[in-house]
């Protein structure tokens, strides 16, 4: 069965971390909606939607993607590198300890779901403004025991790995490449978004289908060719919390 974790909109989303670009006016009625079909679209791909209450006090909560990560045998609970995002990790743990054991990083480590692209037995991790060396290496402590390896990957200009790029199946990973250093990815196809589509390479594969944002129709296109079914959202108003398609939902088999 396939879970998708999602948390609705805060009330307070206005004062949400911003990290690469400028802060623009919210319409809390327009993320609501947006957020809304995002969960449909996750349904109409065959997930069971678990959908979290709002958090009021936690502006960027609806982006339960960064306070966990989850692989096949547990679920490892992050220490945000955003402090004032760090309680929103408890109501999520406790969603998440239903399909999965929990760990949990500790201090000095520092790490968000948004910067993890796993690929099979390997997670390639971003080192960002968000997640350090300690707690790469506390994710990696956790996750050898189960035969998964963690590989760092330079982030560069940009909030997270996963904002640089994502893994879109068969080898193939979609790529801002001036965000990221591409070399811990070289044995991989390097799939360029459209150049004038910077933020496109957010993107959510699951089965034979990528969720992308409507608003990056050129990349769209670029998918579209890889014989794949491309299906478009609206995360305009998301996208001003500086969001993409995968942070706002957590989706693994149970």
């Amino acid at each position: 069965m396939l879970i998708a974790i999602t948390r609705a909109v805060s009330p307070a989303i206005n004062r949400c971390e911003l990290g690469f670009i400028e802060r623009q006016e919210i319409s809390l009625a327009k993320a609501e909606e947006q957020h809304r079909l995002y969960e449909a679209c996750l349904a109409e791909m065959g997930a069971e939607v678990v959908s979290l209450a709002a958090e009021p006090d936690y502006p960027d909560s609806v982006f339960v993607e960064d306070p966990a990560v989850v692989v096949d045998e547990v679920a490892v609970m992050t220490r945000m590198g955003a402090e004032s995002r760090r309680g929103e990790s408890e109501s999520l743990a406790c969603a998440l300890e239903r399909y999965r054991p929990l760990r949990h990083l500790r201090e000095p480590a520092t790490l968000e779901g948004g910067d993890v692209m796993r690929i099979g037995r390997r997670l390639f991790v971003g080192t960002s403004h968000r997640s350090n060396r300690a707690g790469i290496e506390q994710l990696a402590a956790e996750l050898a025991p189960f035969g998964y390896t963690v590989i760092p990957v330079e982030v560069r200009g940009a909030l997270h790995l996963k904002t640089a790029c994502c893994y879109v199946g068969d080898g193939v990973i979609l790529a801002n490449r001036d965000w990221l250093d591409t070399a811990p990815l070289r044995e991989f196809r390097i799939l360029d978004i459209a150049p004038d589509e910077p933020r496109a390479a957010n993107v959510l594969a699951i089965g034979d289908s990528i969720i992308a944002p409507q608003c990056f129709p050129r990349t769209a296109e670029i998918l579209a060719r890889l014989g794949r079914k491309v299906r478009l959202v609206d995360v305009s108003e998301l996208m001003k919390a500086e969001a993409g398609v995968t942070c706002s939902s957590l989706v693994f088999d149970y």
